[in-house]
């Protein structure tokens, strides 16, 4: 769930096209597509959000770990994505509840610093975020590599916490990735329904620079939106967005650092009980990650 360290971001329209297209595609899929009301977005400490790596003390912080799925254990197949790479970035990290002091920590996201990782949202169950995350990105993994995508995963629950934001950010770019997906769960008011894809913004400062991928991302986030909705029914968000699914953020370190096509996905608010039950189907699950791998695939191919 990306957050904002206390104050709700400032929303963006989308572009008309883009709008247009995802308002289409709602109508003949899906009913209720709702209005934007950003104030019932929860996005203060309590519910963290995505990002973060801290640079910790090296008592605490082993030696790092190599991307997961950087060297696939079996030759990939061929296919209509072979020679492709996509690095998919689970949120968060299942034992960050464990080291608040390493991810309190902060680091630059160009713009500005902010904390190395969170700890995510839950559903009231306690269903964590970044369990959710993991077994979506690892769904989602499969279906890609069966098209032949090299994959790289940002971590693989191989760490006792993070990767923090600028090193997730650092892996996408490192690896020359056609596309990175984010994946997270938001944590909003109930009542809040849907999911949304989060674009980055227009950001130079510091060591951000978006100018190139903010087009290319763009594209990659409608694809997945439009394709999130033919795969899972689900609506977009009737809180964030107006009602496009798409969200443009400029304060969140694992875009603002990327130099390579980049999107967060929020599949859903794990505090409404509406949404919490789809997120904990596994069912469902595998719907969602089939609907990314189809949006990333039309736009590896378009």
């Amino acid at each position: 769930m990306p957050y904002d360290d206390s104050v709700p971001p400032t929303r963006r329209a989308r572009p008309l096209l883009v709008a247009a297209a995802l308002a289409a595609l709602c109508l003949t899929a899906v009913a209720g597509c709702g209005a934007q009301d950003p104030a019932g977005t929860d996005t203060g400490a309590a519910k963290p959000g995505p990002e973060a790596e801290a640079t910790a003390s090296p008592s605490t912080t082993p030696a790092e770990p190599r991307p997961s799925g950087a060297t696939p254990t079996a030759p990939l197949p061929q296919g209509p994505l072979t020679g492709r790479t996509v690095v998919i970035d689970p949120g968060h990290n299942p034992r960050n509840r464990e080291h608040t002091e390493e991810i309190s920590r902060q680091v630059d996201i160009g713009t500005g610093r902010k904390e190395c990782d969170t700890t995510g949202t839950a559903t009231d169950a306690g269903y964590a975020e970044a369990r959710f995350t993991l077994d979506v990105s690892h769904r989602l993994r499969d279906v890609l590599r069966a098209q032949g995508a090299r994959v790289v995963l940002t971590h693989d629950d191989d760490r006792p916490f993070g990767p923090c934001i600028d090193e997730r950010a650092r892996t996408g770019n490192e690896a020359e990735a056609d596309a990175v997906v984010s994946v997270h769960a938001d944590g909003s008011a109930v009542g809040n329904r849907g999911f949304h894809v989060i674009l980055p913004a227009a950001v130079k400062g510091g060591g951000a620079d978006t100018s190139k991928i903010v087009k290319s991302s763009a594209d990659l986030g409608a694809r997945i939106a439009g394709h999130f909705v033919k795969a899972t029914g689900s609506a977009p968000s009737n809180y964030i967005g107006g009602g496009t699914g798409l969200d443009t953020r400029g304060d969140l370190g694992g875009l603002n650092l990327s130099t390579v096509p980049k999107v967060f996905v929020e599949c859903g608010n794990m505090r409404d009980p509406e949404d919490a039950a789809l997120l904990t189907d596994p069912g469902w699950r595998q719907k969602a990650a089939q609907g990314m791998a189809d949006g990333i695939a039309a736009y590896l191919k378009g």
